[in-house]
C-alpha cells in the first residue's frame, strides 16, 4: 500500500489512535464545530484592488449564509478569520470587525515570518496583537490580558522544518503563551514534516525552548484533569480515507475546491475528530481568499458542510454547536474543570431552551 508522504510520522500513532476508538467506544452527547480559515486577502501578492474585491466578497456573502444555518443552541454559526499579521490593512480588519459585531465571526492571529529573530517576533506579534484589540475591538481580554488564537503559517511552528525556513525559533511556543497564546490550531500539518506524532488529541505541548519542534510531546487533555500553563493545541482531524479510490486518502479536514464537503466526509471527520469525555471537538480549516476556495465556499460549499455535519450528528444523537476557535477553547477549558461547557460558551441559558439543529436552505 503506497502512503502519503511522511506516512513515518503519523503512521503508528494514526493506527493506535484507531484500536483504542474500536477498543473504547464513547458516547458522543455533544459535537463543537469550528473552521479556522488561513484567510490571505493578498495571497500570491495580489495588488490592493484583488485583495479588497477578495475582502468585500466575503463581508457581503457570509452574512446571508449564516443568516440561513442555527445550531443546537439556536444560533447562527461564527467563523474564525485567523488574519495574517504581514497582510495588516486597517480598513479590512474594519470589515471583519462588523461581522464580529454583528456576532457571525471572530479574528484571530496568523503570521508567516522566516528568520527575524526572537526580538524582531516578538515585536511584530505584539504590534499587531494590541492593534486588533485597540484599534478594532477585535481579540479577548482574561484578567486584564489581551488572549489569542494562533496559527502559525506555511506549518512551521517552533522551527519545525529540517531545513529551519519559515520560523528559525527554537523557544516559538514559549513565545506565544507569554505574549497571550490561549492555543495553537496549525495541525494537522499533514504530509509535511511538520506534521506532529500526537493525532487526534487535543493536549498541552511541551514548551522546551531548546527543542524544535516541541510539540511532538505533550499531556492529553481530560475531563477533570485541570489546565496546566502549557500551550493548548487544538488539532483538526488526520486520517486516511478510501471512498471513491484504490488508494488511500490523506484526511486533514481541509475545505477547499478541489475536495469539497460530502456526507462520507462529515462522517469520516466525526470519527477522527478528537474526544473529551463525551464531547468531540471538530476543527476544520480552509483558505478561504483563494478564488476558487472562495467560489466554492460562498456558492454551496459552507452550507452543505454544515447541513451534512449536522445530519452526521443526528446519526450520533448528538446536539452540535458551530463555534469560533474562542467558544471551542472555552468549552474545552470548562469541561477540564468540570464545568458545564454549554453555561460555560453561551452564558446561563437553560439547557432546555438547546434543541436540534436546522440548516435552512435556499
Amino acid at each position: 500500500m503506497n502512503l502519503p508522504r511522511h506516512a513515518e510520522i503519523w503512521f503508528a500513532p494514526y493506527c493506535s489512535d484507531r484500536i483504542r476508538r474500536a477498543l473504547r467506544p464513547r458516547q458522543v452527547r455533544r459535537i463543537w464545530l469550528s473552521i479556522a480559515d488561513h484567510w490571505e486577502p493578498f495571497w500570491r501578492g495580489a495588488d490592493l484592488a484583488t485583495a479588497s474585491a477578495r475582502v468585500w466578497r466575503w463581508r457581503k456573502q457570509w452574512p446571508q449564509i449564516a443568516s440561513q444555518v442555527k445550531d443546537s443552541a439556536g444560533r447562527m454559526p461564527k467563523y474564525t478569520f485567523f488574519y495574517p499579521e504581514e497582510e495588516y490593512r486597517p480598513e479590512f480588519l474594519s470589515a471583519l470587525a462588523e461581522m464580529s459585531e454583528e456576532g457571525i465571526a471572530e479574528v484571530e492571529i496568523h503570521i508567516h515570518h522566516d528568520g527575524g529573530g526572537r526580538e524582531e517576533f516578538i515585536r511584530r506579534m505584539t504590534t499587531f496583537r494590541d492593534k486588533l484589540a485597540n484599534e478594532h475591538g477585535l481579540l479577548h481580554v482574561v484578567d486584564g490580558r489581551i488572549v489569542f488564537g494562533f496559527i502559525h503559517g506555511n506549518w512551521a511552528l517552533n522551527n519545525s522544518r529540517p531545513d529551519g525556513r519559515w520560523c528559525g525559533l527554537d523557544d516559538e511556543i514559549a513565545i506565544l503563551r507569554q505574549l497571550g497564546c490561549y492555543a495553537d490550531f496549525t495541525m494537522p500539518s499533514g504530509n509535511s514534516s511538520t506534521q506532529t506524532k500526537i493525532l487526534n488529541t487535543i493536549y498541552w505541548c511541551r514548551d522546551d525552548i531548546h527543542e524544535p519542534k516541541c510539540y511532538d510531546h505533550g499531556i492529553a487533555a481530560t475531563y477533570g484533569g485541570g489546565t496546566p500553563s502549557q500551550l493548548l493545541i487544538i488539532p483538526g482531524p488526520l486520517g486516511l480515507r478510501w471512498r471513491g479510490r484504490l488508494l488511500p486518502r490523506l484526511e486533514t479536514g481541509e475545505l477547499a475546491a478541489y475536495d469539497p464537503p460530502t456526507p462520507y466526509r462529515a462522517r469520516r471527520w466525526l470519527d477522527l475528530a478528537p474526544r473529551l469525555g463525551e464531547d468531540l471537538f471538530l476543527k476544520l480549516y480552509s483558505h478561504g481568499t483563494q478564488e476558487a476556495n472562495s467560489e466554492a465556499l460562498l456558492k454551496h460549499d459552507l452550507l452543505n458542510l454544515y447541513r451534512w455535519t449536522t445530519e452526521a450528528a443526528s446519526e450520533f444523537e448528538s446536539q452540535i454547536f458551530f463555534v469560533s476557535t474562542w467558544q471551542m477553547f472555552k468549552a474545552i477549558s470548562a469541561l477540564c474543570n468540570e464545568r458545564d461547557p454549554v453555561t460555560t460558551v453561551f452564558g446561563s441559558s437553560s439547557k432546555d431552551e438547546i434543541s436540534r439543529p436546522m440548516t435552512n436552505m435556499i
